[in-house]
C-alpha cells in the first residue's frame, strides 16, 4: 500500500481506522553507539542543518543528534560508523547540507584540590571617579558533584552589603573559564571574609573585577586539576570474547564492575570508562566480536584526569584556543 504526502505521520506512527482500537507493541531498536561531530562547511547552511538532521532522526528511530551549547558542536549519533556516514550523504544529498565530520569535543572540566587563601585590590584612578574594589577570599574544594557553594563572612561593614552580590558575580564569572585550559569550574567553596571600599570610587563592577581576579589567583594556588566525564558501560558480548572485552575495556583506563551471563551464549560485562577512550569503542568492539557484540553507556560522574594526560589535553586545548583567536 503507497500513501503519498503523509506529513503530519512519522515512523513508528500506526495508521488504522479510527473506529478501529488496535494495539501494536513497538519494537525495541538498538541504541545510538557512535557519535560524530558535524559542522556545515558553508555558514549559510547552519539553518539547514538542524532541519536535515531533525527530518532523518524522524526518519530512523536509531539516529539522534544534539547540539551542545558548550562545545558549540553538533553531535550526531548512530548504530555504528557506516550508519553515520549513510547519514552524512544523506544530509548532502536530500538536504543540500554539505558538513565536515570528526570527533566530539569533550566537556571537561576544572577544579581544585586544596585550600587557598589569595586577595586582589583593583584601584584605578581617572580624571573623574575611579574604581576600587578589594577582596580576600579562601578557595576549597567540595565533594564531586557539589557545584558551586559562596559564603558571605564579612563583619564590620569592611564590604558593604550592596556589593557582596558583586563579588558573587565576579567570582563565578571568572569560574566559566578555568586556569589551565579554560574549561568551566565546578565543586568548590568560595568564602569572602575580609576586603576594603572607597566611599566614593567603589562600585558593581570594581568589585566584580577584584572577585575575578582574587580568584584566577587562588585557584592557582588551589593545585587545579582537570576531571574527565566517566561513562557506566554495559557490553554485551559472545560468552567467547568476554574476556578480550575486559581486556580491551581495562586498557581504555577502565574500572570493570564485573561480568554475569545475558542468556544465548551472551555475557554483559560492566565497567566504568572514561568518555575520551570510548570514542573509536564501537569500531574495536566490533573487531573483537566479528560484530556481534554492542553496547549501551551514560554519565557516571566526573573524576580526575591522570597527570600525563591532563598535560596532553591542556597543550591541544592551548592550541586550539590560539587558532580561534587567530580566526
Amino acid at each position: 500500500v503507497v500513501l503519498p504526502k503523509l506529513k503530519e505521520s512519522a515512523v513508528r506512527d500506526t495508521l488504522t481506522h479510527k473506529d478501529r482500537k488496535l494495539t501494536i507493541v513497538p519494537p525495541v531498536y538498538p541504541e545510538p553507539m557512535i557519535s560524530k561531530s558535524v559542522n556545515p562547511k558553508s555558514k549559510s547552511d547552519i539553518d539547514k542543518i538542524s532541519n536535515g538532521l531533525s527530518r532523518l532522526a524522524d526518519s530512523d528511530p536509531t539516529f539522534a543528534w544534539e547540539f551542545d551549547p558548550e562545545t558549540s558542536e553538533t553531535v550526531i549519533s548512530g548504530i555504528g560508523g557506516m550508519h553515520l556516514d549513510v547519514m552524512v550523504e544523506r544530509l548532502k544529498n536530500i538536504f543540500g547540507v554539505d558538513v565536515e565530520v570528526g570527533k566530539p569535543k569533550i566537556a571537561y572540566r576544572e577544579t581544585v584540590t586544596t585550600k587557598a587563601v589569595s586577595e586582589h585590590k583593583h584601584k584605578k584612578q581617572t580624571g573623574g571617579h575611579g574604581q576600587y574594589g578589594h577582596v580576600k577570599i579562601e578557595i576549597e574544594p567540595l565533594e564531586r558533584g557539589a557545584g558551586f557553594e559562596f559564603v558571605d563572612k564579612i563583619v564590620g561593614g569592611v564590604i558593604p552589603r550592596n556589593f557582596i552580590p558583586s563579588v558573587e558575580k565576579g567570582i563565578r564569572e571568572a569560574m566559566k573559564k578555568g586556569v589551565l585550559a579554560a574549561y568551566p569550574v565546578v565543586d568548590v567553596r568560595v568564602t569572602l571574609f575580609d576586603g576594603s571600599y572607597h566611599e566614593v570610587d567603589s562600585s558593581d563592577i570594581s568589585f566584580q573585577i577584584a572577585a575575578i581576579q582574587a580568584f584566577k589567583k587562588g585557584m592557582q594556588q588551589a593545585r587545579p586539576v582537570l576531571l574527565e566525564p566517566v561513562m557506566y558501560v554495559e557490553v554485551f558480548t559472545p560468552d567467547e570474547n568476554a574476556g578480550d572485552v575486559m581486556g580491551d575495556i581495562s586498557s581504555r583506563r577502565g574500572r570493570p564492575m564485573g561480568m554475569e551471563p545475558a542468556g544465548k551464549g551472551m555475557t554483559v560485562v560492566k565497567a566504568e570508562v572514561p568518555l575520551a577512550e570510548m570514542l573509536d569503542f564501537q569500531s574495536r568492539l566490533s573487531s573483537i566480536t566479528s560484530g556481534r557484540g554492542y553496547f549501551t553507556m551514560r554519565f557516571a560522574k566526573y573524576d580526575i584526569v591522570p597527570p600525563n594526560i591532563q598535560e596532553k589535553i591542556i597543550a591541544e586545548r592551548k592550541k586550539y584556543l590560539e587558532q580561534q583567536a587567530e580566526e
